[in-house]
């Protein structure tokens, strides 16, 4: 016997303990002042629980940089008789995380994806205008969205529908972007956040909320170990290739950019980590 049989099992014992963990109904977790005239951030999600999944940086920017987070349900899912529970199971979570919440329309928007994109476009259009209100609305200094090649259809439908609503606001319009990763890699992140353990406690909680998800497939449960990969990922692609690995436990990884005369602009001439500790608004002077 070898002592990594003892570190595994007790993974394995972990994961099992966890299934039988209590989903959702928490009180709040703390949330900090926001001054009124706060800069803001917005995260499109996709889904109902991706506002959690990849909540680590604006996790931070709320606790740490007492920026003004809110979640936009881009849709509820494509189920149509989950749609309404879906939401309420979203504002939950959003209430313990500490988001505010924005609907695009009372079930969400429906056939975000680019075959929609593609093959009706005054139905996309009329998509692409909501997102595009809503950031005229807001003026967030950080979007959240959805990089490329995230695999699902809805998160790929995502990207485009922010990227859309930006090109109609053009130069008017100035913010960072940040495209996220769940279901499929980023082959090009330029950012690597630190979380403690408390926010990725809290960002599990929070998904646990989106309860008949979880059920179905229960990724809060993966999500330290997936935030634990992404710490060796990131220490050689974002760090540079034959980099040590930085002493941390949990990461996210990030495509940090900017959206600024009309196009999308890079601002980091070379990967750049942030640790705990480390003030996130500094990201975005």
């Amino acid at each position: 016997m070898h002592p990594y049989e003892k570190f595994v099992s007790e993974y394995a014992e972990l994961y099992r303990q966890g299934r039988k963990l209590s989903l959702g109904g928490f009180p709040s977790a703390p949330k900090p002042v926001v001054a009124q005239d706060a800069s803001t951030v917005l995260i499109f999600s996709p889904h109902p629980d991706d506002e959690c999944i990849i909540g680590a940086l604006p996790l931070r920017l709320l606790r740490e940089a007492k920026m003004r987070v809110i979640n936009v349900a881009v849709t509820q899912g494509s189920k149509k008789e989950r749609q309404a529970g879906r939401m309420e199971e979203l504002k939950k979570a959003c209430d313990f995380i500490g988001y505010e919440l924005i609907q695009t329309r009372p079930t969400g928007l429906e056939k975000v994806n680019v075959k929609t994109r593609d093959q009706d476009k005054a139905f996309w259009g009329e998509s692409v205008g909501i997102i595009r209100d809503i950031l005229k609305q807001t003026a967030p200094k950080v979007v959240f969205f959805p990089h490329v090649q995230d695999w699902n259809s809805s998160h790929i439908g995502t990207h485009f529908l922010v990227m859309d609503a930006l090109r109609e606001l053009g130069s008017r319009f100035s913010c960072y972007t940040v495209e996220t990763e769940f279901w499929g890699q980023n082959h090009q992140p330029n950012l690597m956040v630190e979380s403690t353990s408390q926010d990725v406690a809290d960002m599990v909680a929070g998904t646990s909320f989106h309860v008949e998800e979880v059920r179905r497939n229960p990724f809060h449960l993966f999500l330290p170990a997936w935030m634990q990969d992404n710490v060796r990922r990131g220490s050689e692609i974002v760090g540079g290739q034959g980099e040590a690995a930085p002493d941390w436990t949990f990461a996210t990884l990030y495509q940090m950019r900017r959206w600024r005369n009309g196009a999308i602009e890079e601002v980091l001439p070379k990967g750049r980590t942030l640790p705990c500790g480390e003030n996130p608004a500094g990201l975005f002077l």
